[in-house]
């Protein structure tokens, strides 16, 4: 029998409901090997995974002994005086493990900012920045299904974790026992001796303030706002006061919200994932637009944790439209430009972030209104990082950034993606583009014109086992020492390898630096234009592959993704 099965079994650190779901499976190997095989791994993404009993999975436990890892890193820092914010989302536990988290912070003598109830993610980021904090921690797993929860950890900054700290946080997990050498705090004793401080309105009303402060054309909904039909769904989530809030104080009076999904709910009853990059996510809406028998031309829904923003809009035909992240980053980009422009406040020096798997429409753009715009790794954080950088040398102002699992930003008082201000600027593009006669459909098809057409697709592909991470790395490895120079029948020109941080032009042999800093991730470059990407995801058990095409119709994007996903699906099958 596991070990460490055994011993949370029979510890008298373990509360009786844990005992009674570990004694549950004391006849099922397999999940108990699951369950206590290995730790979860904390990275710059923090943790993630299902919750339930054992050291591979996210309770009371495993959030309680990360916090002890993460107060070594403050201590270290000398730093318990500046303080932690938490926040949490909707679901299952969000509220359990941020308090437990508190009172391990407190245990330690590590100041806390408590928010009183649920919060967006962005607000967290602003709060770290607000109350000068040293880090932060949000409870959410994102838009993962209702089993998951996670553990994201912020820095000063008020971006993720660098990798350096969340390599010093994972070496003080390893060193210290999970029950052994953890210290909590009782709560409300802490809250009484200040060491726990309660936040809340307060800090709403300056991040609402900071980001009405970040709008393009506010006239723009200050005078047609009211001709703007609008509805909204915060799928259950953490979005549902601020960003309602948000749209009215910036004129939005025809806002109509999905009733049975305003109540934040960990179980999310009325979706089977509440991911807004899903239609099903939006069908209560759209049924809602329909049934108010009137022009609805806008929709949009946050995640969970309101740090993701979806778009549906209508076409030619009057059918209702869910738009991909790539579209959505494409409509934003180009209506901040036209409305900097139009208002004469574009900066000489305006620059505009996207990771790297994103589309490169967003590249065709601003190349053709001679804004600088800039790659980045995926995650947040590296755009977050870049808007510091930018500050500290005045070599730049960032004016957007985007990444193509629907997070955006626009202005530098947070430093991670924000839904709640994208939903007003995405509601602010559509009320300019009308007071035009136009509709935002009508706005991206000129964009596919303008530019040629763009599209994207994301394969997923799950690495199941006891050890998926290892599995994930495996395939990684074999892809690299393979060395594909074709791919569907088309000739790759140069690979990019962000692990050895070279890429490599197969046709001249010559070599040069990427310029990103090392990640696990192939980039491929192909003959016809197309880029193929490969990462192994940061949160889940995926290999994820991004296929970015460029043709003159979508008819033939779509024969690229075709013969491409088929490519890739046989490649990694090999593996």
């Amino acid at each position: 029998m596991n070990t460490e099965y055994c011993r949370w079994i029979n510890s008298e650190k373990v509360d009786a409901q844990t005992k009674l779901e570990l004694a549950a499976i004391k006849d099922d190997e397999i999940a108990i090997k699951e369950r206590f095989e290995r730790p979860m791994q904390f990275g710059t993404a923090g943790l993630r995974s299902i919750m339930s009993a054992g050291i591979s999975r996210m309770n009371v436990y495993t959030v309680a002994h990360t916090t002890r890892g993460l107060a070594e890193l403050i201590m270290k820092s000398d730093a318990v005086n500046r303080g932690v914010a938490i926040a949490y989302d909707s679901r299952k536990n969000s509220e359990l493990f941020a308090r437990t988290a508190a009172r391990v912070l407190a245990a330690y003598n590590i100041k806390v900012y408590f928010f009183d109830s649920l919060r967006p993610t962005p607000e967290l980021s602003f709060a770290v920045l607000e109350y000068d904090c040293i880090a932060g921690i949000n409870i959410t797993a994102s838009h993962n299904p209702k089993e998951y929860n996670g553990y994201k950890v912020y820095w000063e900054n008020g971006a993720q974790l660098p990798p350096e700290h969340a390599e010093t946080v994972s070496e003080a997990i390893a060193k210290t026992d999970i029950f052994e050498d953890v210290r909590y705090a009782d709560f409300d004793t802490a809250v009484k001796d200040r060491i726990i401080n309660i936040i809340g309105k307060e800090t709403d009303e300056k991040f609402i303030k900071a980001v009405l402060g970040c709008r393009i054309c506010p006239e723009m909904t200050e005078r047609h706002g009211n001709d703007l039909n609008l509805i909204y769904t915060p799928l259950h989530g953490a979005g549902y006061r601020l960003v309602p809030e948000g749209l009215k104080r910036a004129g939005l009076a025809n806002l109509k919200t999905v009733e049975s999904q305003m109540t934040p709910d960990g179980s999310f009853p009325t979706v089977d994932s509440p991911n807004p990059e899903n239609k099903e996510c939006f069908e209560l809406a759209i049924t809602l637009a329909h049934d108010l028998n009137s022009d609805c031309e806008l929709i949009i829904g946050t995640d969970p944790d309101g740090d993701r923003l979806g778009v549906v809009i209508k076409d030619d035909k009057n059918n209702y439209l869910v738009l991909n992240g790539n579209q959505i980053g494409a409509l934003l980009i180009d209506y901040i430009i036209k409305g900097k422009v139009l208002h004469n406040n574009m900066p000489e020096n305006a620059c505009a972030i996207k990771s790297i798997v994103s589309g490169n429409l967003f590249d065709a753009i601003c190349e053709k209104a001679n804004v600088h715009h800039q790659n980045v790794l995926t995650g947040f954080k590296y755009i977050g990082e870049k808007i510091e950088e930018f500050e500290k040398s005045k070599s730049h102002t960032f004016i957007f950034g985007y990444e193509e699992s629907q997070g955006y930003l626009s202005g530098g008082y947070v430093r991670d993606k924000d839904a709640v201000a994208a939903s007003l600027l995405i509601t602010e593009a559509a009320s300019f583009y009308k007071s035009q006669g136009k509709t935002l459909y009508c706005v991206l098809q000129e964009l596919y014109s303008e530019h040629g057409y763009y599209k994207e697709a994301v394969l997923n592909n799950i690495v199941s086992g006891i050890d998926p991470m290892s599995a994930m790395t495996d395939i990684m490895r074999s892809l690299r020492d393979c060395g594909l120079s074709v791919i569907g029948g088309v000739d790759v020109v140069a690979i990019r390898d962000y692990k050895s941080g070279i890429r490599k032009d197969l046709r001249t042999g010559q070599s040069q630096p990427t310029g990103l800093p090392e990640s696990d991730m192939l980039y491929y470059e192909l003959a016809d234009r197309s880029n193929l990407i490969i990462r192994p995801s940061g949160t889940e058990p995926k290999i994820k592959v991004y296929i970015l095409t460029s043709a003159a119709t979508e008819r033939e994007c779509d024969l690229l993704i075709e013969k491409y996903k088929n490519a890739f699906n046989q490649i990694i099958s090999k593996r």
